[in-house]
């Protein structure tokens, strides 16, 4: 009778939260599937146009706005070792001044290009990449990086509202150590 009892209760309480704990519905993206490979076309141009260092062609793929943002490498010890520049203005000259420093090449894995609708009117793009470049005291070899764009719908364009690149540190070599009995290493 206890384990009946016990067995009834513990039904109770599935049935009972069963529908505050069912599985959300699978969501779906915002953006269509044209949509998206518009804002690929978009990344892609944009590698491109830095790479040649086409500024004012660059200047027209980012959104008028005081609050667009490029979080890159900075020059002055004042604004710390990376940082955000906020406006046209400042983007426009902080793309100058790294084109100004030399050769540019960013090579984007397209393969890991990943672009995403946070809404019908905002996506965001991710991709790894390696970046030469001989600004603010980098030596000029590739190294690895991670580009994350937030794209706005303008109108009928999609422009960048945001463009982050981020460093991705060295992999810490792994310490290896045999055991004591003279076996093979352990990591």
């Amino acid at each position: 009778m206890k384990n009946l009892f016990l067995a009834a209760a513990f039904a109770l309480i599935v049935f009972a939260a069963g529908p505050a704990t069912a599985a959300a519905p699978a969501s779906t993206d915002p953006l269509d599937a044209q949509t998206v490979s518009v804002i690929k076309s978009n990344f892609s141009r944009l590698m491109d146009l830095a790479n040649q260092h086409d500024i004012g062609a660059l200047h027209e793929m980012f959104w008028r706005s005081p609050s667009v943002l490029l979080v890159a490498k900075s020059a002055l010890a004042s604004e710390g070792n990376w940082a955000g520049f906020w406006g046209n203005d400042a983007v426009d000259q902080k793309l100058r001044d790294i084109a100004a420093s030399g050769p540019v090449v960013l090579t984007p894995d397209l393969s890991k290009l990943k672009v995403v609708g946070l809404t019908s009117e905002l996506a965001e793009s991710y991709a790894p990449m390696n970046i030469t470049v001989s600004y603010a005291g980098q030596d000029g070899t590739p190294k690895p990086f991670l580009m994350i764009i937030n794209w706005l719908k303008v109108a009928n364009d999609w422009k960048v509202a945001s463009e982050i690149i981020l460093p991705v540190p060295p992999t810490p070599a792994v310490e290896r150590r045999g055991n004591e009995a003279g076996g093979t290493p352990q990591e």
